[in-house]
């Protein structure tokens, strides 16, 4: 299979990896609990944790525009697992129980293979995204767009 090639192209392959209402929850409950953990993260480290943060997204970033649509961009992912790590260790918390929740979803619910496992900068941003639109009221349902 041709890898995707681009943030945007991916973006309705994620969705319909993701069409059972259950395996939405599950992601929004995840994510709810990373973002919950990155808050107390700067909040117990403000010096170095903002540091770390700043170097993780531009690590991510660049997996995002510059890796990942020619191969999985893991290298960047582990960076800012390290460097967030190193700052603040709870931040392992935040990431181990976001994708404990969304592998839930994905192997017992949805029945299928997450997308991180071939796009793990897209997947990690498309979370993000998805979320954004359930905490909006746009993507409870299981149809694969946001209303």
């Amino acid at each position: 299979m041709e890898r995707i090639g681009s943030l945007d192209a991916f973006w309705p392959y994620y969705l319909g990896e993701h069409r059972n209402p259950v395996d939405r929850m599950l992601h929004f409950v995840g994510t709810s609990w990373f973002f919950l953990v990155l808050v107390g993260c700067f909040v117990s480290s403000p010096l170095w944790f903002p540091v770390a943060f700043v170097l993780g997204a531009a690590a991510t970033w660049y997996g995002a525009t510059r890796m990942e649509a020619r191969r999985a961009a893991f290298l960047p992912m582990g960076f800012m697992l390290l460097v967030g790590t190193i700052a603040a260790p709870a931040f392992l918390s935040g990431v181990v129980g976001a994708y404990a929740c969304a592998w839930v979803g994905h192997f017992v619910v949805e029945k299928n293979r997450p997308a991180t496992f071939q796009y793990p900068v897209w997947s990690f941003l498309s979370d993000f995204r998805m979320w954004g639109h359930m905490v909006t009221g746009r993507l409870w349902s299981g149809d694969p767009q946001p209303q």
